[in-house]
Formats: C-alpha cells, sequence, structure tokens
C-alpha cells in the first residue's frame, strides 16, 4: 500500500543570503579597521629648474599668396623684411642660427598656397641643417 505523504523532492528555488551578508560585514569591518593604517606611499617627482633666460621669440618665414618669401623677425619687435630667394632667406637664417642657436624659424603662408610650396621651403631649410622648424598655424574662433 502506499502512504497518503507525498514525497517532495522538488529542487530549492530560494538562495539563503544571510550567510553572505556576513560574509560581506566582517570584510568591511576588516577594511575599516585596516585602512587607516596603512602608510601610503611616498612618490618621489623629478624636479626641472626653471631657465633663467625667456624664449627667444622666432623668426617667421612668410609666404605669400604670390609665393614671394619675407621675414618678420618678432625678437627686434616684429619687423618684416622681404626676400628676394631662397638662397637669401637661407643666409639670413643661417646669420641668426649662428648667433642664437635656440631661436625658433617657424613658417606661415596664406590659406591659398598650395601646401606643396610649404613643403619645399621646409625642405630647403632643413636640408641646410635649421634647427627648429614649425609650422605657424591660427587659432578658428
Amino acid at each position: 500500500m502506499r502512504s497518503n505523504r507525498r514525497t517532495t523532492n522538488r529542487l530549492m528555488n530560494e538562495i539563503n543570503v544571510v550567510p553572505y551578508i556576513d560574509v560581506m560585514l566582517v570584510l568591511l569591518v576588516i577594511f575599516m579597521v585596516t585602512a587607516p593604517l596603512m602608510n601610503p606611499g611616498q612618490i618621489d617627482l623629478p624636479s626641472v629648474s626653471k631657465s633663467l633666460a625667456p624664449p627667444l621669440a622666432p623668426l617667421e618665414v612668410i609666404i605669400k599668396k604670390d609665393h614671394t618669401l619675407a621675414l618678420r623677425d618678432h625678437a627686434a619687435g616684429g619687423i618684416e623684411s622681404s626676400v628676394s630667394s631662397r638662397e637669401e632667406l637661407i643666409s639670413i637664417l643661417k646669420a641668426r642660427q649662428e648667433k642664437q642657436a635656440e631661436q625658433a624659424v617657424v613658417i606661415s603662408a596664406d590659406k591659398n598656397v598650395r601646401y606643396e610650396e610649404v613643403i619645399n621651403v621646409m625642405d630647403v631649410l632643413q636640408r641646410q641643417h635649421i634647427q627648429k622648424v614649425g609650422l605657424l598655424t591660427q587659432a578658428k574662433k
């Protein structure tokens, strides 16, 4: 005969979270107690000495719409002088670089000048070992 009791072999769908909460509370207490005892590491940052001389204003090579060259010396108050050829430009820049080797040279060109012309001038300057050559741009308003 069969018994009237049904055997319940069902799976349990519940998770008992009480032990997990206990473990989390114990870990929280441990971290709260040990955190003030930890000594934060000291970081040794490198130091940089300030230079005594202010940076030199750059020499600006200007390429105009008609592909003529001009040279503006910002150190001498922004006086612009016309240059007849690339060779004359190179000789002026070399003479200035001999006096002050740290003076930068920037190239500015009209926006209608082809980029190829700018690259050609930059290439000539680099072939003549002119140091610190860069491009001058205008920020958008």
